[in-house]
Formats: C-alpha cells, structure tokens, sequence
C-alpha cells in the first residue's frame, strides 16, 4: 500500500441533504446481484449486534469479519451467516485492527467497505455503493453519512450530523490515521477515533448509514469511559500523528481544529454542553437530546479529569528523578 498523506485529499463539498427519516430496512438483499466490494466488520463480543449487520450486507460480494478472541458466540454468528472470519491478535501498539485488516486480508475485490457491527447498510445505500464501484472514475474513496441512534432515535442535531466518515476504500489507497498513546488506555484494539485518509480524490454518497452505537445510557457510560482514557493519554503525550485541524479545511479538517482548540478552554465540561444542546440545536432532539447533550459534557469532564491526573502522575515521577 502506498503511504497515506498525513492530510486526506479534499473532495468536493457534501451533496445537500434530505433530512427525512430513514428507517434501516430489515429485508434481506438475497435477490440483489452481489456487488464486488470486500466488507471488513471488526468485533470483539458482538453477537447481539453481528447477525443484524451480516443481514444488512447480503448484498455484497465477499465479507470479512476480523474477530479479537471473542467469547460470547460471535465466530459462531459470522460462521452461520457466511461471512470469512479472520482472527486477530493486537501487539499492543501498530497496528490495530482495522489498519491490519487493510494491510493483511486477501480480498478479491477492488472496493473494500469498512463497516462496524453496531451499523447497518439500508438497501438505497448498498444500491448507490454499487453504483459507485461499478463508475468511480479518478476517486479512490467515498465519503458515507451516518445517522446516530441513541435510545431509540435518530439524533438529527446537537453536533452529530451529518457525520461524514470515508469509509469505502479502493484496495492499497488508503489506511487509517496512526495516533498511539504509548500507554494502556484500555480502549480496545480498534480504530475508533481515528479516521480514514488516503492518496487520491474522493466523492460522497447520498445515502446514510444507520450507527446504533448508543441503545442504553449504560452502553454510552461503558464506551465513553474507555474511549476517555484514550482522550487524556493522547492531550498528556500531545497529538502524535493524524490529519492536521484546518478551520478552512473540510468538515473533518474543521471539526479536528475545533477539537484541538477547546482543549485549551477553561469549563470544557460546560461549554460542550452548551455548544452541543444550544448551539449545535439539541434541544430540537427533545428529551433524548438533553440527555445525550449532558452526556457529553460528562464525557468532557471525564477527559479532563483524567488528563490532569495523568500530568499530576507524570510530575510526581518526574520530581522523583530517575
């Protein structure tokens, strides 16, 4: 694979809208021509979440999924609906799951589709992701929008969409951003915060993805402390690797500048709420709005707490002397 750019190629601007809701399909696509795209779902535990994603990709020629020694059924889940399930074994550090799947996988197709086990591809989407590898003149990527659910319901606002990820790939054009705390954040040997960046122009599909990542309060609480850890340990290091933040930038290059910036802003718990429930118009998103919002500003809180304890540590070993 060819090195990535540090800075993903700029596409052209995201397609207007059409904010009407889209209800994720529960019918199989088994009367669809297979599409001749490579799907990779990373998991680990994810059998209540597996058999309704393998459902949503029926449509697709060749599905990986990239196990991390689950426990719980999940090979077993991949295995009956037909996917290929390869093991993985994180060292610790580089690389992780997704990037090893890039690098490691024998796909036979020239599109892969990155896609996780808490998401699902309506029918209108893997129909338009046909389309596009079937005539993707010069682009290498495609940009895919996703529609969070939390509690049940589609969060239109409070920051959260549209959230455009790039996550369908021509095969050795692209890989994901390497940004690694050299600490044991306990945040999983998967990609999560790290986006996707490649080598070539890239477009943008018109349809969404579902992401149900967050059912209960309590799956957000789980997710969100371990992915805290991650936050404090890379704000102690300081930002090692990644796309740059650009405020001119594209929406990812903007939303990462905006990201570095607040984390200088005194009351981040604070002002994540406000900019996400008023500025970013949660409140529109009623009653599971407000609550996601003041989630968020906990998720802050936990971020800066954690990250001046880890300085308070590093300052106490470091009075210590060798």
């Amino acid at each position: 694979m060819p090195a990535a750019s540090p800075h993903p190629s700029t596409p052209a601007a995201p397609p207007t809208r059409n904010a009407s809701a889209c209800a994720p399909s529960g019918h199989a696509h088994e009367a669809w021509p297979k599409a001749p795209v490579s799907v990779v779902v990373p998991v680990k535990n994810e059998a209540g979440n597996l058999p309704r994603c393998l459902e949503h990709l029926q449509w697709a020629d060749e599905v990986f999924v990239v196990d991390s020694a689950s426990t719980d059924g999940t090979v077993e889940v991949a295995q009956r609906a037909g996917a290929k399930v390869a093991p993985f074994q994180w060292n610790g550090r580089y690389p992780k799951k997704k990037n090893w799947a890039l690098k490691n996988l024998p796909f036979r197709n020239e599109w892969i589709l990155m896609v996780d086990a808490d998401e699902l591809i309506p029918p209108e989407l893997a129909a338009e992701i046909g389309r596009a590898v079937a005539a993707p003149g010069p682009k290498v990527g495609f940009y895919i929008n996703r529609r969070f659910m939390f509690m049940g319901k589609w969060i239109r606002h409070c920051g959260y969409y549209p959230s455009w990820n790039l996550r369908l790939i021509k095969k050795g054009r692209g890989e994901y951003e390497k940004i690694a705390p050299s600490g044991d954040t306990k945040s999983g040997d998967n990609e999560v915060h790290e986006h996707m960046v490649c080598d070539g122009p890239t477009g943008w599909l018109k349809h969404d993805m579902i992401h149900e990542a967050f059912a209960t309060i309590d799956v957000f609480m789980e997710k969100h402390n371990r992915y805290s850890n991650w936050e404090a340990l890379v704000q102690e290091e300081g930002w090692a690797g990644g796309m740059r933040g650009n405020p001119l930038g594209h929406p990812l290059e903007r939303r990462r500048f905006i990201k570095r910036l607040a984390r200088h802003l005194p009351g981040r718990p604070w002002l994540r709420f406000v900019y996400s429930y008023i500025l970013r118009l949660g409140f529109l998103d009623g009653r599971e709005g407000y609550i996601f919002c003041r989630l968020l500003g906990i998720y802050e809180f936990l971020c800066v707490a954690k990250y001046r304890e880890l300085k308070a540590g590093r300052s106490a070993r470091d009075a210590q002397g060798p």
